[in-house]
């Protein structure tokens, strides 16, 4: 049965986006933004032969990043399966690689200790008809819905057990265009543990924030997906590569909203992981060895604009607060320098250190004004220093937007329904 407590832990997960549109090092929408004829696209598959693509390694490298699972794409909007198919010749066995890269993920994850997520396109350019056949006729339509629900079908059934179904691609329908219940029944029945994102029109066991780190409001279990540049699959002249310290912050949003960071890499047409990506990925692993209980099982620590509600925490200038237990973690990304003031800490203070150093730092607590003197001129750890604080009690940390907290009712910070993410 469907257990999403070892999600509700992970914290952190490796998207692998690899395909065809790989070899063309545009972007994984290749296809479709550039109009390319699918007889023309087909042609890819017979050179298709990524022989330096290693599961071991991206599996590997997601372990050392410390993530715990792993999603690949099984099949995006190209239509092309990197599985042995049945059901098309438009697959990965039955290209130049002859390959099955779906069984070799899967097995490389099992070895290493991974969950694993299978990506899958519910639209698909390739095969006719297509979406907008389906669109525009109603034939067609049942024709498209028939030939989905297969695929589905057929991946879940050879690759039995998996832990996600990730669906994506869900132009044109809504819930009741893609009958996504009962999709989601059909996946059920073979694999009664699956988890579901929400892509399919419902909102699945697990919300997808993509491109930025709002968890859900009201609160349910949230994972954003998240580029290492601006692009999916690998583009070669995209070379806007995200920071360690930036992919941290990212983290450090995560871990205060108590969800999940699924960090992506596309590797090239020939199945290289670009070097930027494992650079990246090993310093963050890195880091994490030093401050990683910052990061996993933590606590809700969000909080709301309008109304005290019921949250606990709130923003900082010089980086990101979390939570685990009685412990309150600052997340320095702006290292503050010899002295750190915290206002509006509601909670009584035992002890304070920095994560990676035995040394405890001296403090003092006088009208609702936490002051720790002492601290290192320089930051310890030039992407990310995290300072602890140890508590008597759940952290709690209430301030406004004024200089002392009202008497009588108030807003938090802003009266007025606000477009700013938190």
């Amino acid at each position: 049965m469907k257990n999403i407590e070892w999600f509700l832990q992970a914290r952190l997960g490796l998207f692998v986006h690899f395909g065809l549109y790989s070899m063309l090092a545009r972007g994984e929408w290749v296809m479709n933004r550039e109009g390319i004829p699918v007889e023309e696209y087909r042609k890819l598959a017979d050179r298709f032969n990524p022989e330096k693509f290693d599961p071991d390694f991206i599996c590997s490298l997601a372990v050392e990043a410390g993530m715990k699972y792993i999603v690949f794409t099984t099949m995006h909007h190209e239509g092309f399966r990197m599985y042995d198919s049945s059901l098309t010749d438009y697959c990965s066995t039955k290209s130049a690689a002859k390959r099955d890269f779906v069984a070799e993920i899967i097995s490389s994850a099992k070895k290493h200790g991974l969950k694993t997520g299978l990506y899958h396109s519910l639209n698909n350019w390739f095969d006719k008809p297509d979406a907008v056949d389906a669109l525009e006729d109603k034939k067609q339509y049942d024709t498209f819905i028939d030939n989905t629900f297969s695929r589905i079908k057929e991946l879940l059934t050879k690759y039995n057990p998996v832990d996600i179904l990730w669906y994506d691609g869900w132009w044109p329908f809504n819930a009741t265009g893609w009958q996504a219940e009962r999709m989601n029944e059909m996946a059920l029945s073979i694999q009664p543990q699956i988890l579901f994102n929400g892509r399919n029109g419902l909102a699945g066991d697990f919300g997808t924030p993509e491109g930025h780190m709002s968890a859900p409001s009201p609160w349910r279990p949230w994972e954003a997906c998240m580029t290492m540049n601006n692009n999916w699959g690998y583009h070669s002249g995209d070379n806007d590569w995200k920071s360690l310290q930036r992919i941290i912050r990212m983290l450090a949003a995560a871990a205060s909203g108590k969800g999940n960071l699924l960090l992506n890499i596309g590797p090239m047409g020939d199945g290289f992981v670009p070097a930027e990506s494992v650079e990246t990925l090993k310093g963050l692993g890195k880091w994490l060895r030093v401050n990683g209980e910052a990061v996993f099982d933590t606590d809700i620590l969000d909080f709301d604009l309008l109304s005290r509600g019921e949250h606990r925490g709130d923003w900082e200038h010089h980086g990101i607060f979390t939570a685990s237990g009685n412990n309150l973690y600052l997340m320095a990304m702006n290292w503050m320098g010899p002295e750190y003031v915290l206002t509006g800490l509601e909670t009584k203070v035992k002890k304070v250190s920095i994560l990676g150093d035995a040394k405890k730092y001296h403090f003092s607590c006088n009208n609702g004004k936490m002051k720790i003197s002492g601290l290192p001129e320089n930051a310890p750890d030039k992407d990310c220093s995290v300072l602890k604080i140890e508590c008597e009690a759940p952290p709690v940390i209430y301030r406004t937007g004024g200089m002392r907290i009202p008497a009588t009712p108030h807003p938090h910070y802003d009266p007025c329904p606000s477009d700013i993410k938190i």
